[in-house]
């Protein structure tokens, strides 16, 4: 019996690419190739850790892009890389719908999570969620992990969490969670697994 349902955000609520910020930037700027990768990956995961604010992202990755501009035209251009993954919305609406309680855990950074909020209305039905950037760990550090379950106060054996990459649902089921490794490309798959968890509502997507 699942009462409660963890969600993760990249890749199952919404899709994304980074790479569409990237050639925006570029365009913007006047670059004609990519620039590296590492520095800019590195501080992206350092914001979404809680390691570094806001500003200092800001500091390491500007330059990269060669940007001018102002720290908001940056921001813009930066954080507009998601669309929504309409059947797996539409999933989670239902469940929260029908009383489900509904979390989200994610790692995620303060500018993507200001934009998401600010953007899909999806995210008004969660009862609460667990972010990297707050918690200052990343899954699947064990910390986040820790966090989410005191927070939200669910039963682990008793509730779902649905991530897209292995070794996050792996270290969630060291918790006791059930796990469901989700692909955005055969959804089918998750809504026929939480039919077989009694959630028989969930239209097909």
């Amino acid at each position: 019996m699942i009462d409660a349902v963890i969600f993760d955000i990249g890749n199952v609520l919404l899709k994304f690419d980074y790479l569409v910020a990237a050639h925006r930037l570029m365009t913007h700027n006047g670059l004609t190739e990519l620039p590296d990768r590492a520095p800019i990956v590195a501080a992206k995961e350092l914001l979404e850790g809680g390691r570094i604010d806001r500003a200092e992202f800001l500091r390491l990755v500007r330059p990269e892009f060669a940007h001018a501009g102002t720290d908001t035209e940056f921001i813009t251009m930066w954080e507009d890389i998601f669309e929504e993954n309409q059947p797996m919305a539409r999933t989670a609406i239902a469940l929260a719908a029908h009383g489900v309680p509904t979390f989200l855990l994610s790692n995620i950074s303060c500018i993507h999570h200001d934009f998401i909020f600010r953007t899909y209305p999806v995210f008004r039905t969660f009862r609460d969620g667990v972010f990297s950037y707050r918690a200052g760990a990343l899954k699947p550090e064990p910390r986040i992990y820790e966090i989410a379950l005191a927070q939200f106060g669910v039963d682990p054996a008793r509730t779902l969490f649905i991530d897209d990459l292995a070794p996050n649902i792996a270290a969630a089921e060291q918790f006791g969670l059930q796990g469901l490794v989700y692909d955005h490309h055969n959804h089918l798959a998750a809504e026929n697994r939480l039919r077989e968890l009694g959630f028989d509502f969930v239209a097909a997507g």
